[in-house]
Order: structure tokens, then C-alpha cells, then sequence
């Protein structure tokens, strides 16, 4: 499958430290790329003004936003959600491209073999693996990595999904409406590399509560 028909949907807050040096990786690969931030990040605006890319100013603020707005401007066949870290490898778009040919969703895991990450921790591996247990039992998931949000598909069936969450909980609206809607998808091993900034900007206590809730919240509300 041709990467032309791709569009990298990034979302970028105060990623002026790491944006540059994914930015100049993914020239090796022939293919678009949407950089969703916020109007006052000025610094990352700068440091991204020499690339070959389109910028989209956010409206709304959070992470689920930028990519509910990343979206809706995508207008190429497939679209893949990237991280502006430096923790996916770009390696691994050619193959999630090729599968995706007679799926909707290919979700990239650290839990598959040959995969892993030298960005968990003991607590983060912890939680995951519990949402992801709970992603089986409640809505029939099958996936293995549920919080990883390294997810390229149909452009078209992401527009299908009608995403609402503007936090984190994105990362799991995501396949629980794939399942829903009776979408094809699988996952894919992948190796998640350390963050070039090295900080996360997820707070695992917070927003793990704010997923478990989600979590429970769409079980007993089947129209979420």
C-alpha cells in the first residue's frame, strides 16, 4: 500500500524539544502530515515552520480534542495518529498500512510478541493491562493494548465513530465504538521507544480514574 494515501495526524503540546527530530525521521517516508496544537504554543509553532506539513490551530482544548479536530480537516484515504514524542516507530506504518487494506482499524500493542516499550513503568503496565481486561469483558474487545493510541485506519471510519471524549479518554472511545459499530480491526506488535523530552503528559492517577469511569459509564450507557 502506497504511504501517499496517508495523512500522520499529530497532536503537539509544547513539543518544541522533540517535534523537530520526529519531523525530520518521517522525511525518509512519503507521506502527509497534520500537526494539531494549541493557537498559544508559539515555540512549537516556530520550531515545526520549516516542514513540509499542515498546521491546525486547536479550538477546543485536551488531547481527545486536538484529535476530534485532526479529523475533520483529514482527507486522505487512511489516517494514522502519531505521536509527537518520538515514541512510535515510523517502521511500523508500512505494515499497519498493508493490513489495513481489508480492516478498519489496525491497533498497534506492546503486549504482542516481539513488541514492548521502554516507556512503561511497573504502575503503567499495571493499568493497562487491567483496562484492557475490562475492554474484554464489557464490550468484547480484541485488542491487547487498549491505552495505546498508535491507531491508523480508514479516514472514513474514523469519521464514522463520531468521537466526543476531548481528554485521554479517547484512547478507549476508540475501540469500544469500532466494536460497536461491528468495524474490522486488529492489533499489530510494536516496540514503543523512549520519549526524546522524556516526560509524559498523561497523569496516571487522574486520568486512569477518568478512563475507569469512562469505561464503566459506556458499559451501562450503550448509546455513549
Amino acid at each position: 500500500m502506497d504511504l501517499k494515501n496517508l495523512t500522520l495526524l499529530i497532536p503537539a503540546k509544547f513539543e518544541a524539544d522533540s517535534l523537530p527530530t520526529v519531523l525530520e525521521e518521517l522525511k525518509d517516508y512519503d507521506l502527509n502530515i497534520v500537526v494539531v496544537l494549541e493557537e498559544s504554543d508559539h515555540e512549537t509553532i516556530e520550531s515545526i515552520k520549516n516542514f513540509n506539513l499542515r498546521i491546525v490551530k486547536q479550538k477546543n482544548y485536551g488531547y481527545g480534542s486536538a484529535l476530534i479536530e485532526g479529523v475533520e480537516v483529514i482527507n486522505t484515504e487512511y489516517l494514522c495518529i502519531f505521536n509527537a514524542d518520538g515514541s512510535f516507530q515510523p517502521k511500523d506504518l508500512k505494515p499497519m498500512i498493508d493490513l489495513c487494506e481489508n480492516s478498519d482499524f489496525i491497533f498497534a500493542s506492546r503486549y504482542r510478541k516481539n513488541a514492548g516499550s521502554d516507556d512503561d513503568t511497573l504502575l503503567t503496565k499495571i493499568g493497562n493491562f487491567c483496562f484492557t481486561l475490562i475492554g474484554k469483558i464489557f464490550f468484547s474487545l480484541q485488542i491487547s493494548d487498549i491505552l495505546y493510541t498508535y491507531v491508523l485506519g480508514k479516514t472514513s471510519s474514523f469519521k464514522q465513530l463520531g468521537l466526543k471524549s476531548k481528554n485521554f479518554n479517547i484512547c478507549v472511545e476508540i475501540p469500544i465504538k469500532a466494536e460497536r459499530n461491528k468495524m474490522k480491526y486488529t492489533d499489530f506488535p510494536s516496540k514503543e521507544r523512549p520519549r526524546i523530552a522524556g516526560f509524559k503528559k498523561v497523569n496516571e492517577f487522574r486520568d486512569g480514574f477518568s478512563i475507569l469511569y469512562f469505561l464503566i459509564d459506556s458499559y451501562f450507557n450503550k448509546k455513549k
